[in-house]
């Protein structure tokens, strides 16, 4: 009879250290739940321990659990866990350059930040260990320019770039002269980019693994006439899209047969403008939509899981101003296929590190379609570590050394509910469209354990022309989602600029 090895009996200790905590509570590196102060009586009734005590007793087993599991679990890998990068860039600006900073500080990764001439002075250059500018204002002679980016990583000896999300983060052809230079992406493999990039390749791609697609026409025939016909077939209203697009630019909402080639015309002449490409495909529109993406994570390993949904239907311009998670009134049921379609998702393209599956989510009939996948790290993903205690920039780098995922599907936990606000540089007296300019006043909420602050600049900064407005993200969790928009509007309230 073999005997149990020691990491063996590590592992099961382990194991029954976690399924001892209790349920409401697994998981969460953090608690959701508020100790009542201990000025608060705890005084017995009947010989039984009062709610006060029964709740602080939880959270006491629940904190040592998470002790010992941390502890466990750091000499059950530092064995076999491959080495984390010494050094990496960010290729990035803003508040997601100061994100992924803060993480690579804590695990003792040392960071360069690159910068263009206005951002000399910015938040995020004061927070890396070295910066570099790489060249003016205009992002495409600056924080577009591969060749300076590659230059400056090999000149400060980083290993890896981090991308994080908008400028680089999406080209397959950053990622590739990034591979021919030895240095590392922290992000999907280029064949992943390659086929999400396109609209009517990743469908394909979808409906081959089974992951259901919206009703529509993703040819390469873009004969006007055809795709009229084909908008026929799908029955009105339809929604032409630009297939390399995003963001909302080169999309129409066509209601009747008589707006079609006006409105084919105007989509596919932004969609030149924007992507270089006026090719499109039509689609059935839903008329009581909602946009419900799930965070999926996959590794090296052939490994992959996702943890858990985001709502993002409140939204301006087709761009997100609230998402939360995790999405309300849907089903477990509803919750569990979307989780597993999104995975399928992943692993039909073989994905690796942090992604995006959105989907389309009819109201009415309580069903779901593929809408695109974004190979990167959403703007939103704070909402995700908010319910699930995890650091998804920490996953990212253990990922990119080439180690396995942090979790398996059934240890990601679901605790709580989470919100988060986008704090935008915008003139409400002008359609909120952007604005410019320097932040006279500011002053945020202090951050604890149910409110977090993501910014990239501080009173005095100025907001250029040149770049996205976005300003900073509110972030806030609660027991509920009605515990945790009270804790947002609160937070919203106290938030001034």
């Amino acid at each position: 009879m073999l005997t149990p090895s020691r990491s063996q009996r590590q592992k099961a200790k382990l194991l029954s250290v976690l399924t001892n905590v209790p349920k409401a509570h697994y998981g969460a590196t953090t608690s959701f739940r508020t100790v009542a102060p201990r000025t608060e009586s705890t005084s017995s009734v009947g010989g039984r321990p009062t709610s006060s005590q029964r709740r602080i007793q939880t959270l006491d087993l629940h904190r040592r659990a998470q002790i010992e599991s941390k502890r466990l679990y750091k000499t059950l890998t530092d064995a076999t866990q491959k080495p984390l990068f010494d050094k990496i860039l960010i290729a990035n600006r803003g508040e997601i350059a100061c994100r992924v900073i803060k993480t690579a500080r804590k695990l003792g990764i040392k960071t360069v930040a690159i910068f263009s001439e206005v951002d000399r002075n910015s938040l995020h250059v004061q927070m890396a260990d070295e910066a570099y500018c790489v060249g003016p204002a205009p992002s495409a002679e600056s924080y577009l320019r591969m060749d300076k980016i590659i230059s400056v990583t090999k000149q400060s000896g980083a290993q890896a770039i981090h991308p994080g999300y908008g400028f680089l983060s999406e080209n397959a052809k950053f990622a590739t002269a990034l591979e021919e230079a030895g240095i590392t992406f922290i992000g999907p493999p280029v064949s992943a980019i390659t086929s999400m990039a396109s609209k009517s390749e990743s469908k394909d791609i979808m409906l081959s693994a089974g992951v259901p697609c919206v009703p529509g026409y993703h040819g390469s025939n873009q004969d006007p006439q055809y795709l009229l016909s084909e908008a026929r077939k799908i029955q009105f209203p339809v929604l032409i899209k630009a297939v390399l697009g995003g963001g909302g630019k080169g999309m129409r909402i066509v209601h009747s047969e008589p707006e079609f080639m006006e409105a084919l015309e105007s989509a596919k002449r932004e969609s030149l403008k924007s992507f270089g490409d006026d090719n499109v495909l039509v689609e059935k529109y839903i008329t009581k939509p909602r946009h419900i993406e799930v965070q999926v994570f996959g590794d090296m390993l052939g490994g992959a899981v996702s943890l858990w949904e985001r709502d993002c239907s409140v939204q301006r311009r087709h761009q997100k101003i609230i998402e939360e998670a995790p999405a309300p009134n849907i089903s477990e049921e509803i919750r569990k296929d979307l989780c597993d379609k999104a995975v399928a998702a992943a692993k039909a393209v073989g994905y690796v590190g942090a992604g995006t599956v959105e989907f389309i989510f009819d109201d009415d009939a309580k069903t779901f379609y593929f809408m695109e996948m974004n190979t990167r790290l959403q703007v939103e993903h704070p909402v995700t570590e908010m319910i699930t205690g995890q650091d998804l920039v920490e996953w990212q780098l253990l990922v990119a050394a080439g180690n396995p995922l942090p979790l398996t599907q059934s240890e990601i936990p679901l605790i709580g509910h989470a919100f988060e606000a986008r704090i935008y540089a915008e003139n409400p007296r002008n359609n909120f469209h952007p604005d410019v300019g320097k932040l006279v006043h500011l002053s945020t909420p202090i951050p604890s354990e149910s409110v977090r602050l993501e910014e990239g600049f501080k009173q005095g900064a100025n907001i250029e022309v040149f770049y996205d407005p976005l300003i900073a993200k509110l972030v806030v969790k609660g027991n509920d989602r009605t515990e945790a928009l009270r804790v947002l509007r609160k937070a919203l309230e106290e938030y001034q600029v």
